[in-house]
């Protein structure tokens, strides 16, 4: 089996009877790692003291005059911020209910940063064993912000970060930025010739997807939509991409995305909208349920429309929790 996305901290954690990952010591001293937490030099000796010890006992309890000791107002706030999602995660009986405690709460105080890395070690999971990689490259959409363009005709997708970084390097040659192709065209597609490479280049994420054109990827993206619903929700549906929406008396949508939901609801409503507007979107899906049982009673067989669209700053930003707290559930479903 191949494996992917270590850095997700995946291996670092515990399963219960059903799968589902059980914080450990191990990953929580892992995130009090990441760069992001490490106290820079200028940090006073309070802060310093305080991650050392939390690398040593990452459950340890913090008090809120620990916080205030620290010298930097930014850095008391960071400490909160971080301590409080630490303490959400250890409440929680698995990392998936964590997850759906938190996405169908009050996200406002969870930076996106923690809650794409969530994402990224549940849908690691939900993802074990799959050796596709149009699928796990797909899926990267769930927790990566991806940077749009067209080149010979196709829509690709290419990791935002992995674009502004090439970016930046030729703005330190403005004759090179001057020549050069636009970035995306210097990165690699995604393709049958060189899709096995996937597995050993998943960690750079550099490989581009051809999407709106690229029958591979939309399915791999509805192959990794069905299993993070089946996963989080133990609930069973199937996803088709389709090039249009042939049902003028829609039953449910989905936006995947905030363009999306605006868009969708904007003609959910009957207002009229804007064919640019229409135009945006880049991706549709039909979700059915395995048992219409399980949806509500208005759904029932009908399909649940989901909706990718492309804002106008050109970076797709999908939000996977929609799909917890969107769709039309006959009753929310519990992860332990």
């Amino acid at each position: 089996m191949s494996e992917f996305w270590v850095s997700s901290g995946h291996q670092l954690l515990d399963r219960n009877e059903s799968g589902h990952l059980i914080v450990t010591d191990e990953f929580l001293k892992a995130y009090f790692a990441r760069p992001e937490l490490v106290p820079p030099p200028e940090a006073c000796a309070v802060e310093r003291a305080l991650h050392a010890s939390l690398l040593a006992d990452p459950r340890r309890p913090v008090t809120q005059a620990e916080i205030a000791a620290l010298d930097d107002a930014d850095a008391r706030e960071n400490w909160q911020v971080m301590l409080a999602f630490r303490d959400r995660l250890r409440a929680a009986p698995t990392l998936e209910a964590a997850y759906l405690q938190l996405v169908r709460g009050d996200m406002s105080g969870t930076p996106h940063l923690f809650l794409n890395q969530l994402a990224q070690v549940v849908l690691r999971n939900a993802l074990d064993g799959c050796e596709d990689p149009f699928v796990l490259r797909s899926a990267e959409l769930f927790f990566r912000p991806q940077r749009a363009s067209v080149h010979d005709g196709a829509l690709l997708l290419a990791d935002a970060e992995i674009v502004e970084m090439q970016e930046q390097d030729r703005h330190k040659s403005p004759l090179l930025a001057m020549f050069a192709e636009p970035a995306v065209a210097e990165l690699d597609v995604l393709d049958a010739e060189n899709a096995a490479s996937y597995f050993h280049r998943d960690e750079a994420f550099e490989l581009v997807l051809s999407f709106a054109s690229g029958p591979a990827s939309r399915a791999g993206l509805a192959e990794a939509i069905e299993r993070w619903i089946d996963h989080l929700l133990a609930v069973r549906v199937q996803v088709t991409p389709v090039a249009r929406v042939d049902d003028d008396d829609w039953a449910w949508f989905v936006g995947l995305d905030a363009e999306a939901s605006r868009i969708g609801n904007s003609v959910w409503r009957g207002d009229e909208v804007a064919t640019a507007d229409l135009e945006r979107i880049i991706g549709i899906f039909s979700l059915t349920f395995t048992d219409s049982a399980e949806a509500l009673p208005a759904i029932g067989a009908r399909p649940v429309w989901l909706f990718l669209a492309l804002p106008p700053d050109g970076v797709v930003r999908m939000k996977p929790q929609n799909l917890i707290a969107g769709l039309p559930l006959r009753s929310p479903a519990e992860v332990a």
